[in-house]
């Protein structure tokens, strides 16, 4: 019993990393219909520059372990906008020359990052909370996983609020819906957008630092590594949908742990077998649009 009830709360857990991470590539395909291959960038330079700002204070403070989660929302928001206004802006509705040029800015990113910070691993720690356990029913679960819990469940909160209840959200479905309209209204859509791609890259960033936390270490590739899986969740649970990434980021990491842990780590291979049948059976996913 107990060990069932560690490996679902752990998949849950994984779940909410792997939503925080995709929470800002459905929302930026779903309102601009942008493939943005950049987004494990996103993801690295926040995890990097949280770890910077967290090491100049005590790591094992709550104070800098919530200053580098700031940190990285900031940073993963100020690339995002940066790289829509330079480079995705001149491009809209020319899909093939979008995702040549963001292929192209995560490999650039990559080397960079390993330029400045090397390519071995930098081992982190956090305070001392985190890499305690809780008991749950006989199973000790990793804190951390609380923590990611909490955060995707507020993202995803913040984004509905957003999109739904904020004047800025209403612009954004509109100029989506039909951008003609609402510039003829003299709403200046382009600003909107490039709002669209720093709130991607915000919870890119904030997934980044929180990843770091969850696998102990921090290098160029993190980003990469979870940007797989990130786009597996998006595609399982339809490109544009946040709810079915939400619940696409559970299935897949429950499926994900289970396998892991009964079928002798074998978790990688049954995702991707379940998305090659998604993609046979249900290619729109589970709450995508029918084209």
């Amino acid at each position: 019993m107990s060990s069932l009830v560690l490996v679902l709360i752990t998949g849950v857990g994984l779940g909410a990393l792997y939503f925080l991470i995709a929470s800002g590539l459905s929302l930026i395909y779903g309102l601009m219909h942008v493939l943005n291959f950049a987004h494990g960038a996103f993801l690295t330079l926040s995890a990097l520059v949280g770890w910077e700002v967290a090491r100049r204070m005590d790591t094992s403070s709550w104070g800098g372990f919530l200053l580098s989660i700031l940190a990285g929302a900031v940073v993963g928001a100020v690339f995002a906008a940066v790289t829509e206004l330079a480079l995705i802006r001149p491009l809209y509705e020319r899909h093939i020359e979008q995702v040549l040029v963001t292929v192209g800015l995560s490999f650039a990113a990559v080397a960079l990052f390993e330029g400045i910070w090397g390519t071995d691993p930098i081992y982190i720690k956090g305070p001392e909370w985190l890499v305690q356990t809780t008991d749950v029913l006989g199973a000790r679960i990793p804190n951390t996983y609380w923590v990611l819990m909490l955060a995707a469940a507020l993202v995803l909160a913040a984004l509905v609020v957003f999109l739904r209840r904020t004047r800025y959200g209403m612009i954004i479905r509109a100029g989506v819906e039909n951008r003609q309209m609402v510039t003829a209204l003299g709403i200046d859509v382009r600003h909107s957008f490039t709002l669209v791609f720093a709130i991607g890259g915000a919870a890119a960033g904030i997934g980044g630092v929180l990843a770091a936390q969850y696998t102990g270490y921090v290098s160029a590739q993190l980003g990469q590594t979870l940007l797989i899986f990130a786009f597996i969740v998006t595609v399982i649970g339809g490109l544009g949908s946040l709810a079915g990434a939400a619940i696409a980021s559970v299935i897949v990491a429950v499926l994900q742990q289970f396998s892991n842990f009964f079928l002798g780590g074998t978790g990688d291979f049954i995702v991707v077998v379940l998305l090659a049948v998604v993609l046979l059976v249900r290619p729109r996913g589970l709450l995508g649009r029918a084209a």
